[in-house]
């Protein structure tokens, strides 16, 4: 399915599932297509957006009609006081985008992770995507305790030797409170030459987010390409997903192009729209 025809196929599809007409099709005339069972939904990874402004960031989710953001601290700063937070959770809310998380927030140091509990609170998520250090993972876990919120820990393939993929956040939490989960991020699952797919199943229990991407490589120099355009069998994570009834969301992150993102989004959204369309 990872072929040139295989993409044109469930790209077409997500135009369709996305509610669009050909431009080949009479006026009126729309095609149907079997209602696939998805209980995840789609967003977008904030890091997407590092180089726009909060209002640019919304005409560009308006625009790709996806309404789940994981919010990254350049447009909410970790320093920011409570009306300065409540300001840019109702723009994105009055666009009519749900702020679901926030992250992903790094965690060195106690009074950083005493901070990242009070800005999650403050912006009214129940789920940090972090990567607190390994020595702070038993504070973390009393902090877990006390605001009732889920961390979900994210791998960051082969550049960082803190948490490189989902065995290592497992095998640091497995034993921890089960509201500390993993926030696995295909593209780097790939990089650091693992299957995403197998590493679900695996993981399936504690996987609380999804950063959602394509490579063009298994290895440390792969890059973020247009989803269909890549080499992760995007097709088999999406059916994996709904053989464990995950029911959270997979956030696109699009590190291509970032000056310039759109179109890779549009595509890479209009893949993704039309494999979550086909059984």
């Amino acid at each position: 399915m990872n072929s040139r025809r295989g993409f044109l196929k469930l790209a077409g599809a997500g135009v369709l599932a996305a509610g669009a007409t050909s431009l080949y099709a009479s006026p009126g005339i729309t095609a149907s297509l079997d209602k696939a069972i998805n209980t995840f939904s789609i967003g977008m990874a904030g890091y997407t957006f590092r180089e726009f402004t909060v209002e640019k960031t919304i005409e560009m989710m308006k625009r790709i009609a996806v309404t789940n953001l994981s919010l990254k601290d350049f447009h909410m700063p970790m320093n920011s006081s409570q009306e300065q937070i409540n300001m840019v959770i109702q723009k994105f809310k009055s666009a009519g985008i749900n702020v679901y998380t926030v992250g992903v927030v790094y965690m060195k140091t106690q009074e950083s992770v005493d901070q990242a509990f009070e800005y999650a609170k403050m912006a009214g998520v129940k789920m940090i995507v972090g990567a607190p250090d390994y020595a702070l993972l038993p504070y973390v876990e009393k902090k877990i305790k006390t605001y009732d919120f889920k961390m979900a820990i994210h791998n960051h393939g082969p550049d960082n030797p803190l948490y490189p993929n989902a065995t290592d956040i497992w095998n640091h939490i497995k034993d921890l409170d089960a509201r500390i989960g993993i926030c696995i991020d295909i593209g780097h699952t790939t990089r650091d030459g693992q299957d995403p797919s197998v590493d679900i199943l695996k993981y399936r229990s504690r996987i609380y987010d999804m950063h959602i991407k394509d490579v063009d490589k298994a290895a440390k120099e792969g890059i973020t390409v247009e989803m269909g355009r890549g080499i992760i069998d995007i097709p088999k994570v999406i059916e994996t997903l709904r053989k464990i009834k995950y029911s959270g969301r997979c956030s696109l992150e699009f590190e291509k192009d970032m000056s310039d993102p759109l179109p890779g989004i549009a595509e890479s959204i209009g893949y993704l729209k039309g494999v979550m369309a086909c059984k």
